[in-house]
């Protein structure tokens, strides 16, 4: 704008100087040429000084070195924009000097180019009549009519449209990008010397080892070359329990090595992972904005023979100037302008609350939603479970069970380590001071006291320690099976002293979300693979709707696909390896950000927070979007036909029809933006 400013202002001076110079208005046609030329030179001379390299130099100057270079399109973008606005402003001025509407045509002409190669690509190579035919004639017609300044004012308008969805677009991409941006500085790699050397993450190459120690994350999807390891996977699968790893098993980016340490060959890079993945969600937006042009453009060319039809009647019988009137407005042609604002925008605020939209459709398919289903774990249960009942023998106390287990625990970071140092800081029991650790990996820990050895583990580790049981051991086991619940043995003078039951914990806002499902007359399901006691416990307790407990992972894709043979309209919410099928089933799939990679890799939305908070925002989100596309319709459809009316019975002209076409048009572009100025009004509220 700063620079259609100053290219104005120099016409404007120059402009003055024709008037200083000449107050005879009926001056000779040599002065006149003379006066022309003097303002186009005065226009070269302000459009050098506006993009030269020497201000460039200083815009960079002033940024401190951050003056954004713009890409190709962009640059054309603009180009077209400064055009455009120097053709109104010159359209303008013309009013008081007419020969300056002659500048505008030379860029009117240039800018009709591509709509003329659409028109020529329907007509003679797919021999079909369409809407760019209807524009083409009406652009000849009013270049035939001299109606310079109307052609002057659509084409600003169109091109503004365009940069508004072309900034939105961009915004969209950085947001992607942004959403998947947490990735690692760097890494530890072991070299053919076998030295280890820290090398940028970005430049990881498939085939490199990766060096992972205890405690750290695993960065990449790989092949363990050597190594042993116990890795928390508790935010692929939602298992508590650790897992052991060694040579030749797979393991994924995002989990987390506890103990040991693992030489990890490359399959697939982060910085590939996250470009592919970007790259495959733009394809999809795209797609989804082709979409919609082309249901716009079938809309408007089915009614392409009924306004022909009119504008060879109106024009013999009512003239050139109610023919172009006829032509101006078409039916579901601006469709074409509202749909991708629209869309693009409801991306846009979904990416800003943390909701990654990876497919356009699902903005549309979501809103036909009548059944939710949740997978159980990990989904409508945190990753780290909660103590529960604590089983004493042997004249220990719960207190004491906590105690000795936490002074093992200490350091941990993994689930089941959080739950109890969890527990015992909820008591304010006093921690105690660990002298010496020794791990198995992925059966517990033997550690040493001031007083005593404590063994914390899984029944397995007390078999190995040739640990003394309880009598009543089984029936506490099968108890907590039952009920889906893990045991945690802990042990000390050879003998276990107590177990801790680990029971799942629901997310906070897992309740809130079902009431406001079914405030939307939305049914609910679980899908688990645990019993039907703790599922059902879980279902009721949440008020959802029906329950499959026992599900094996390969039967929770035959359950979606029965629902919707049914004629229900799926949606379903899950983050494990084994709800991989079934996403993909569903009309639309929802995954949480940290899930197993072919979760997230399937699902069509994620929500990039980690929790479901956002999920009811999601259908707030759809619901504006759809709302939004059938106001756009109304503002699309209704006008052309008050157009005809104008025109058959009021003897509207082009300028006119124009001039409504033009205001509908702005008043689409509000309400395809009206999303983002909520948005904007509530942000400034709080």
């Amino acid at each position: 704008m700063i620079a259609t400013l100053i290219i104005t202002t120099g016409i404007l001076y120059g402009i003055t100087k024709i008037g200083q110079n000449n107050k005879n208005r009926r001056k000779s046609a040599q002065a006149k040429n003379k006066n022309v030329l003097e303002i186009i030179q005065t226009f070269k001379k302000n459009s050098r000084a506006v993009f030269s390299k020497e201000r460039r130099q200083q815009m960079e100057q002033l940024a401190g070195g951050r003056y954004e270079v713009k890409s190709a399109a962009e640059k054309r973008v603009d180009r077209a924009l400064m055009l455009s606005s120097i053709n109104v402003g010159i359209a303008g001025m013309s009013f008081f000097y007419p020969p300056l509407i002659w500048l505008t045509v030379p860029s009117m002409i240039y800018g009709m180019i591509p709509m003329y190669e659409w028109t020529f690509r329907t007509l003679v190579k797919e021999k079909r009549l369409s809407v760019y035919v209807l524009d083409s004639v009406m652009i000849a017609g009013a270049f035939m009519g001299r109606y310079f300044a109307i052609l002057a004012l659509t084409g600003w308008l169109e091109v503004i449209i365009f940069k508004i969805r072309y900034l939105n677009e961009q915004a969209a991409k950085q947001n992607i990008g942004n959403l998947f941006g947490e990735l690692p500085h760097s890494v530890w790699v072991l070299m053919d010397n076998q030295l280890e050397i820290e090398m940028p993450f970005d430049e990881l190459q498939v085939g490199d080892t990766v060096v992972v120690n205890a405690g750290q994350t695993i960065p990449i999807d790989g092949i363990i070359k050597s190594g042993f390891a116990s890795v928390d996977q508790h935010k692929l699968t939602g298992e508590s329990q650790p897992i052991e790893c060694g040579e030749g098993d797979a393991v994924l980016a995002s989990t987390t090595v506890l103990a040991g340490k693992l030489y990890i060959e490359v399959e697939k890079t982060g910085q590939e992972t996250v470009a592919m993945q970007i790259g495959q969600i733009l394809n999809h937006t795209a797609d989804y904005k082709d979409s919609i042009l082309s249901r716009a453009e079938r809309i408007a060319d089915r009614a392409v023979p009924i306004t022909a039809g009119l504008f060879l009647v109106t024009l013999p019988v009512l003239g050139l100037n109610s023919g172009l009137a006829v032509l101006s407005n078409k039916f579901g042609n601006k469709m074409k302008e509202f749909g991708p604002v629209s869309m693009i925008i409801s991306l846009n605020l979904a990416c800003e609350q943390g909701i990654l939209i990876k497919d356009g459709r699902s903005l549309e398919l979501l809103n036909e939603i009548d059944t939710v289903i949740f997978d159980k774990t990990g989904t409508l249960t945190l990753e780290q479970p909660t103590v529960g009942k604590i089983h004493c023998f042997n004249g220990a106390s719960e207190n004491d069970i906590l105690k000795y287990a936490a002074a093992a625990e200490q350091g941990q970071t993994h689930p089941v380590a959080k739950a109890i140092l969890k527990a015992t800081n909820d008591r304010e029991l006093q921690a105690i001071k660990m002298e010496e650790a020794k791990y198995q990996v992925g059966y517990g820990i033997q550690v040493k006291l001031a007083d005593r050895i404590v063994w914390v583990g899984n029944h397995k580790f007390m078999v190995m320690e040739n640990i003394a049981m309880p009598a009543d051991i089984c029936q506490i086991q099968k108890e907590s099976h039952e009920q889906g619940h893990s045991l945690v043995y802990v042990a000390f003078d050879d003998q276990v002293a107590g177990v801790i039951e680990l029971q799942a914990t629901i997310r906070p806002e897992a309740k809130e979300i079902i009431d406001y499902l079914h405030q939307r007359d939305i049914a609910t399901y679980i899908i688990s693979g645990d019993h039907e006691a703790p599922t059902k416990k879980l279902a009721e307790t949440l008020g959802i709707d029906h329950y499959f407990a026992n599900t094996l992972p390969e039967n929770k894709a035959d359950l979606v696909e029965g629902l919707r043979k049914e004629g229900k309209s799926i949606c379903f919410v899950g983050d494990g390896i084994n709800d991989s099928i079934a996403l993909k089933k569903a009309n639309v799939s929802v995954s949480l950000h940290g899930a197993t990679t072919v979760a997230t890799d399937t699902a069509q939305i994620i929500l990039m927070d980690g929790t479901l908070d956002k999920f009811t925002y999601l259908f707030e989100i759809v619901k504006e979007f759809n709302s939004n596309m059938q106001k756009n319709f109304i503002f699309a459809t209704v006008p052309a036909g008050i157009s005809l009316i104008g025109v058959f019975f009021f003897n509207w002209g082009f300028l006119a029809a124009t001039l409504l076409s033009r205001g509908v048009q702005v008043l689409g572009l509000g309400n395809s933006l009206l999303p983002l100025f909520k948005q904007q009004a509530k942000k400034n509220d709080e």
